[in-house]
């Protein structure tokens, strides 16, 4: 493929971008340009692989995309799915098309990722253009740049590495074990964010290996990525309450958030994947629907999110709050509070419960913050036989700022994040049984399930009220402006929440 030139990625990459589940500017064409790039090897240098930086300035807040394409000059069987565009080549060769395709798609791609992150190898970002013009297959970076003392990419000294740069990507292993070779990849489709591709592997003798998931990186931070710490630590802890790490891809690019030299964080991550399992809230909205008791489920959920939490306690630390812990929460409650009372006017019945929540995370006594999961619900739990609850994705609250993500929290936000997707998972079946309640069994798995933390933890959250409610609160208010922006049908079950809360503190059945 030497020789030829890719066409112009303005040409092609905005519409295709724009009906892509990960794109998060919805409903607007994005304006790119390319600040950069990296080019991965095929072995058989039958297929280009080549990982484009995308600076997208259609929003209020330029966003940083990981747009991999693989180029090939006969179409990838049962691929046509994934097909981005087709191109003529520019030059007089006489060569046929060539076929653009979204890369997690493409075999050669996931085999390279994986062979950098096992590997341990280093690759150099070539030079962006601001153009927004891609390179063609022999305008690709370089490769074998050196690995600086901070664990980025030193000078490449590549071809095409521009002279040599500051930006790259290093593979991380993690895992003792050779996960084995692949013999086929799959996208798992319906995520919004990210791009996640099963891995089926062998090993060296043919036989099959367990299979890994490689979550990519849609959308660039500035910054560690939760996902990757938290999980990487509760695994090198021995937790068998995540699925074990294998290894990571790190970077450096151009940085468009500060000017405080480059940005740098997770562009990949690959990990056990756990076949055939179900989430905790397929499991759950089957027991409403079956009328089956939930409540020993519920209660080794509890056991389980608890252990997880020392887990992280003792692996990452914990430190005392500060006031401008305290202001952080009631800021945003108080937000939560604007959005919801002007997205449903009749939510602002409730701003005397409101403020008296707020005064009362003020003066309440807090306990050590810490690490958590951060955006806890039934769907981020998979329940694996023979080893029960599984917790997946820890990357926190979507909406929330990266800086904000990585920072050290209320445990209880995970409590109150469950006691939450309880009463979705009675109000989604409600939603379909109109005229039946499943508040019930919500309340009697919402009590499993602080019983069973309360079990290992040594302290019942129930003891710490005033914050809990505080926090089932905030993220109900979140719950409503979604609901009344998204699913309008489906606000009842926040604001039934809320209206409750109000009544007094509902967590603790007790009182």
């Amino acid at each position: 493929m030497q020789g030829t030139l890719a066409p112009s990625l303005l040409a092609f990459l905005p519409q295709w971008m724009a009906r892509q589940r990960w794109y998060a500017g919805k409903g607007r064409l994005p304006s790119l340009s390319r600040i950069g790039g990296l080019r991965l090897e095929d072995p058989a240098a039958e297929v280009d692989i080549d990982v484009h930086l995308l600076l997208d300035d259609s929003g209020d807040t330029p966003t940083t995309y990981q747009v991999p394409l693989t180029t090939r000059t006969a179409r990838l069987p049962g691929a046509d799915h994934a097909l981005v565009a087709t191109f003529q080549p520019v030059d007089d060769s006489g060569a046929g098309p060539r076929y653009v395709y979204d890369a997690p798609h493409d075999p050669a791609f996931v085999s390279a990722l994986l062979r950098l992150m096992l590997d341990e190898g280093t690759t150099t970002f070539d030079p962006g253009q601001s153009t927004g013009g891609g390179p063609g297959p022999d305008g690709g970076s370089g490769t074998d740049g050196g690995s600086g003392p901070d664990g980025g990419s030193g000078p490449g000294n590549g071809p095409g590495s521009g002279g040599g740069s500051d930006y790259g990507a290093d593979g991380h292993r993690l895992a003792k074990a050779d996960p084995g070779q692949l013999v086929a990849s799959r996208v798992l489709s319906g995520e919004q964010s990210n791009t996640s591709i099963i891995i089926d592997l062998v090993d060296a003798h043919g036989n099959p290996s367990k299979p890994l998931i490689c979550k990519l990186f849609r959308v660039l931070h500035h910054g560690q990525n939760p996902d990757v710490v938290v999980q990487a630590a509760l695994s090198a802890a021995g937790s068998t309450r995540v699925p074990c790490s294998v290894g990571y891809v790190s970077g450096r690019w151009p940085n468009t958030e500060t000017p405080e030299g480059p940005a740098a964080g997770h562009l990949a991550f690959a990990q056990e994947f756990l076949p055939g399992v179900e989430d905790a809230w397929r499991v759950a909205l089957a027991a409403v629907g079956s009328g089956t008791d939930f409540d020993d489920q519920a209660r080794s959920l509890g056991q389980a999110t608890a252990e997880v939490h020392a887990t992280l306690a003792r692996a990452m630390g914990t430190r005392e709050p500060t006031e401008d812990d305290v202001t952080a929460l009631t800021r945003s409650m108080r937000a939560r509070h604007a959005a919801a009372v002007s997205e449903v006017p009749a939510m602002a019945a409730y701003d005397q419960m409101i403020r008296a929540s707020i005064e009362a995370v003020s003066s309440a006594r807090w306990p050590a913050l810490q690490r958590i999961h951060g955006d806890y619900h039934l769907a981020q739990v998979l329940n694996a036989p023979g080893r029960g609850w599984v917790l997946v994705d820890f990357e926190g609250e979507p909406m929330r700022p990266l800086p904000e993500r990585t920072q050290p929290d209320l445990a209880l936000r995970d409590v109150a994040g469950m006691l939450r997707s309880f009463d979705y998972v009675a109000g989604s079946w409600e939603q379909d049984h109109p005229g039946h309640s499943a508040a019930p069994w919500a309340t009697r798995a919402r009590v499993a399930f602080l019983e069973g933390y309360a079990s290992l933890a040594g302290r019942d959250p129930r003891e710490d009220a005033a914050l809990l409610n505080a926090l089932e609160l905030d993220k109900a208010l979140y719950e409503v402006v979604y609901e009344a922006r998204n699913r309008p049908t489906w606000l009842g079950i926040p604001t039934t929440a809320i209206a409750r809360l109000s009544t007094g503190p509902r967590s603790d059945p007790r009182s």
